[in-house]
């Protein structure tokens, strides 16, 4: 039987060595972290990406992204534009100065997950290990947008 106590302390250790060695790569190469790249790679890619958009995209709260958002406007490296169907909320654009570091950063990011994830596991590997951890993300979604669920899965 699995012990599943070492599997979590596996994928959290994991994860906090993946994000570090990425995160102190692109603090070395690009003068950049990896929250920053994150959170400019989601507004990148989310035609008229919100705030909203990107609290749900990284699994953050609206206020946590918001406050990271404030501090991409404050670095240059993203604009505030009015959306016009709602005063209450505006869209994201990744300023020139932005779309230039994401483009510096993204070999950089892309080189360390070859190292980290793809060079030390076979292709099958991989492909099953990034199936399972999808399955695992999206059960762990469903639970926490509905704890009865969650509960009543009797697994």
């Amino acid at each position: 039987m699995t012990d599943l106590r070492q599997v979590f302390d596996d994928v959290v250790r994991f994860e906090t060595l993946l994000w570090n060695s990425v995160d102190q790569r692109l603090q070395d190469e690009c003068g950049i972290t990896l929250g920053t790249l994150n959170l400019m790679l989601v507004i990148e890619r989310t035609p008229r990406c919100r705030v909203l958009d990107i609290a749900q995209a990284l699994a953050i709260t609206v206020g946590g992204a918001s406050q990271a958002v404030d501090r991409l406007e404050a670095s240059e490296r993203c604009v505030r534009q009015a959306n016009p169907d709602d005063r209450r909320s505006s869209f994201l654009e990744l300023t020139t100065q932005g779309q230039e570091l994401t483009r510096l950063a993204e070999p950089v990011f892309d080189a360390e997950l070859e190292r980290l994830l793809r060079d030390p596991l076979a292709p099958a590997a991989l492909a099953t290990l990034a199936r399972d951890l999808t399955t695992l993300r999206q059960s762990a979604e469903v639970m926490a947008a509905d704890p009865v669920v969650g509960a009543s899965s009797g697994r």
